[in-house]
C-alpha cells in the first residue's frame, strides 16, 4: 500500500448516469447499485480523466492509502471485459414505448433513457456509455405515431416521479419525431425535468445536442 492520488466518488451526488465510465481507459469504474464506484484501486491511475465528464460534480481526486496503480493489470482487466462483452443490464421489461405501462415502480426516481430503437445497434458502446444506472424505453417515430408517443410519455411523466431524461436519437430526419415527442411530453406534464439529448450518427458516433 502507498499514499497516492486516486479518484473519490461522492455517492450523495452521483446519479448513476455512467458518463464517467467510457472516459476511464483503465476500466476502473462501474455502476453498482445505481452509483459509480471504483472496481479496484489498482486499476485507477489517479489522473482523473473521468472528472470533467461527471455532470453532478461527484468525482474528485484525493490522496489516500491505496494499492499502487498497476498498468498491466488495468490493461488485462479492460481486455477481459471486451472479450466477455460486458453490458449494462436492462432493468425492466417491456421496453417499447407502446408496451410500457403508464405507471410502474421502475419509473420512480428514475433516470429515464428514451432511445430510438436503432441507437443500440448504431452505437457500439451504447450499453456502457448511455445505459448504466438508467431505465430505458425505446421507439421508432418513423413507423409509429410520434403524437401518440408524446401523449403516452406525457402521462408517464405526470403519473411518476422521473428524476431526469436522456434522449438518444439518430441523426436521420425521421428520428426528429422522437425529440419532438419528448419535448411535448415534458411540456404536457407541467414538470421541470432535467433533460440531455444525444444524437447518434450513422457512422456510430455520439454527439451531445
Amino acid at each position: 500500500m502507498v499514499t497516492r492520488k486516486i479518484v473519490q466518488i461522492d455517492e450523495s451526488l452521483c446519479n448513476g448516469c455512467g458518463s464517467c465510465i467510457p472516459k476511464c481507459a483503465e476500466g476502473a469504474l462501474k455502476i453498482v447499485n445505481g452509483k459509480a464506484t471504483i472496481v479496484k484501486d489498482v486499476y485507477c491511475d489517479g489522473l482523473g480523466a473521468c472528472i470533467g465528464h461527471c455532470p453532478q460534480g461527484a468525482i474528485t481526486i484525493i490522496e489516500r492509502e491505496a494499492e499502487k496503480f498497476d498498468d498491466e493489470a488495468a490493461r488485462s482487466h479492460v481486455k477481459s471485459g471486451e472479450k466477455s462483452g460486458n453490458r449494462a443490464p436492462v432493468m425492466q421489461w417491456p421496453l417499447k414505448i407502446n408496451l410500457v405501462p403508464f405507471k410502474a415502480p421502475f419509473y420512480e426516481e428514475a433516470d429515464l433513457l428514451i432511445a430510438a430503437d436503432c441507437a443500440p445497434v448504431a452505437l457500439q458502446n451504447f450499453n456502457s456509455s448511455l445505459l448504466p444506472g438508467k431505465r430505458i424505453i425505446i421507439g421508432c417515430p418513423k413507423f409509429e405515431d410520434a403524437r401518440a408517443y408524446a401523449q403516452k410519455l406525457g402521462e408517464i411523466l405526470k403519473q411518476n416521479n422521473v428524476s431526469s431524461i436522456t434522449v438518444a436519437h439518430m441523426e436521420v430526419p425521421c428520428c426528429s419525431g422522437l425529440k419532438w415527442a419528448v419535448d411535448k411530453a415534458i411540456e404536457a406534464s407541467g414538470k421541470q425535468i432535467p433533460i440531455k439529448r444525444y444524437e447518434i450518427t450513422i457512422r456510430g458516433e455520439m454527439n451531445e445536442r
